[in-house]
């Protein structure tokens, strides 16, 4: 299993009915066929962290993984919510002890940005952004 964790907080000026619709862009993603589980809501870590709120799914191995990133539902949920994002923070973790699994991960994320520069330059955008398991 990988699990994607983002904690994240909205930029300035960002409505209420913004929020909502990027919440909701978040289910969406959470519960694609190549997502085992998805829970989207209220960060309750320190609020001196800056994060409002968190996503985190669990995908059940890395062609799921690939498949998850793909998706179309994903995609396009991705336009929505990453021009909103003033912070975001991703951890990844596993019960996949591969050592490698991190590259793999990062070659993927590689992989997606090359498919669709718009998304890379939307994560690009976003302030305040730091992501685990990169290589």
């Amino acid at each position: 299993m990988i699990v994607n964790t983002l904690r994240f907080s909205f930029r300035d000026g960002t409505t209420e009915e913004e929020k909502a619709e990027v919440l909701a862009a978040m289910r969406r993603t959470s519960t694609v066929e190549s997502a085992a589980f998805g829970v989207v809501g209220q960060d309750l870590g320190d609020p001196a962290d800056g994060f409002t709120h968190t996503y985190c799914a669990g995908i059940a191995d890395l062609a799921a993984l690939e498949r998850y990133m793909h998706d179309p539902v994903h995609i396009e949920g991705d336009f929505i919510i990453l021009p909103r994002l003033a912070r975001l923070s991703a951890v990844r973790f596993s019960d996949d002890m591969d050592p490698g699994l991190g590259e793999k991960i990062a070659a993927l994320h590689l992989k997606k940005v090359a498919q669709y520069p718009e998304w890379g330059r939307l994560l690009d955008a976003i302030p305040n952004v730091h992501v685990s398991a990169e290589a």
